[in-house]
Order: C-alpha cells, then structure tokens, then sequence
C-alpha cells in the first residue's frame, strides 16, 4: 500500500501532472513557504504569471515559478489554462503590427481625399468659371439681340421713310410735271 502512495506521489510532482495553469487575472497574492499563511513569504505572485502545479492540496496547492521558485498558494486564486494576460501579450505583436498597416492605409487613404478635394475644388473653380463667362457670354448675346431688334426697326423706318419721300417726290414731280410750260417743238427739227 505504502508503494501505491509514493508512485501517486511521483505522479502527482512529476511534469505529466504539471497543466498550464496561472494565477487568476484579478489578485496578486503572496508564496508561503508551506500550506498556510502562517509560513514565511517566499515570494510576490502577481496575476497572470504563469505557475506549474506540484502538489495540489484542498486549501493550499504547491506550485512553481517560471524562475523556479517554488511555494504554496491559495488554491482558490489557482485558473487552468493560459491568462487572459500572456494571450493578450502573446496577440500584441501581431496586434501592433495589424495597427499599423491600417495606420499607413488609412494615411494612403487620407492623402487621395485630399488630392480628390483638392481637384473637386479646381474643378469647382472652372466650373464657376465658366458658369461666369457663360453667364457674360449670354448676356452679351441679349445685348447683340436687342441691338440687331433695334436695327431692324430702325432700317425698316428708314426704308419706309425712304420709299415714303421717294414716293412723295413722285407724286410732287407728277403733280407739277403737267402744269409746267410746254415748250414749243421748231418746225425745222426732224422730228
């Protein structure tokens, strides 16, 4: 019997017995040197360090440091696994990295919106600009209109008041032209 106990002893202290386990993300506690708080204080646990399990007791569980230190421990601060901590510091790298990808194409990003604005508003400028020489040029062409309008009416009273005076002086010539004096044909002419 005694056997059975010192091979599960074995087991239990040996590496196949030792999980990823770590302090709980939430405490920072100290390493006694034996089962209780009443042993001296070994060492400062802080949350999220990584810890090998020797021997797992009800209230009290031996462990070891990555340094190799080795004391006792609340079991109840003991989780299984990796922390939430070493991941997040396992991701980081891969994180920053990420970040700053997405910094460099966000800056990409930003310089094509300003070129963009920047010919947006050029092209705001000549469209302003020919909008304003399209509005000069309409009201130009108003002016010639209302000038070729106004020269029409003029020439047409002046072709009226042409045909009326040449119409006037006919009518004065054929008025007076039968009243002058005849003269008198010589009989010597040949005809």
């Amino acid at each position: 019997m005694r056997s059975f106990f010192s091979l599960f002893a074995l087991l239990m202290s040996s590496p196949l017995y030792a999980a990823d386990y770590h302090i709980a993300d939430d405490v920072q506690l100290f390493m006694h040197s034996g089962p209780s708080y009443e042993y001296r204080i070994v060492s400062r646990v802080r949350s999220g360090d990584p810890v090998t399990l020797l021997e797992r007791g009800k209230d009290y569980t031996k462990i070891k440091l990555a340094d190799g230190k080795e004391g006792y421990v609340l079991t109840r601060y003991l989780a299984e696994g990796q922390s939430k901590l070493t991941a997040l510091q396992t991701e980081l790298p891969d994180l920053k990295q990420q970040v700053a990808s997405l910094s460099e194409d966000l800056a990409k990003r930003n310089d094509q919106i300003a070129q963009l604005e920047t010919e947006l508003a050029s092209y705001r400028d000549e469209a302003t600009d020919s909008t304003t020489e399209l509005v000069i040029k309409d009201k130009r062409i108003r002016e010639l209109e209302f000038q070729v309008a106004n020269m029409d009416q003029s020439n047409l009273m002046r072709w009226l008041t042409h045909g009326g005076l040449i119409a006037l002086a006919g009518l004065v010539v054929g008025l007076i032209l039968p009243h002058l004096p005849r003269r008198k044909k010589r009989q010597d002419e040949w005809f």
